[in-house]
């Protein structure tokens, strides 16, 4: 569940009229300082990247999912999935189990994946494609 911090300025940019990838900024913010403050790890920078744009697909951003071409179908039917279950009302309560499991594979992961470095680079990178 994103911080309430998280939410307001999400809000605060949709009202303003930002574009959704600006309000989703916020929820990818929130995951790097996670990853930075040892809440949990990351393999990569694109994966802490992932987890906030899942985050704010569920908490109802307008972000949709990728285009067919530009990311693979796995990741396509998940944003999808979590597009989804954003823009409709059903908020299920998470199973504790595999909320557990989740937190537990990325408390194992490192937390070089949110270094300066790290996200300099990944930028560099994105820019290029």
């Amino acid at each position: 569940m994103p911080e309430k911090e998280t939410l307001e300025r999400a809000r605060r940019d949709k009202r303003q009229g930002k574009a959704p990838s600006t309000q989703a900024g916020e929820f990818v913010r929130e995951e790097i300082e996670h990853v930075r403050e040892g809440k949990h790890g990351a393999r990569s920078t694109k994966q802490a990247i992932a987890i906030g744009l899942s985050k704010a697909r569920r908490a109802g951003v307008k972000l949709p999912p990728p285009e067919k071409g530009t990311a693979k179908a796995a990741t396509r039917r998940s944003a999808a999935r979590d597009f989804r279950k954003g823009q409709t009302g059903g908020k299920r309560e998470p199973s504790p189990a595999r909320s557990r499991a989740s937190r537990k594979a990325l408390k194992r992961e490192g937390h070089r994946a949110a270094s300066k470095k790290a996200l300099s680079r990944q930028a560099r990178t994105a820019k290029k494609k």
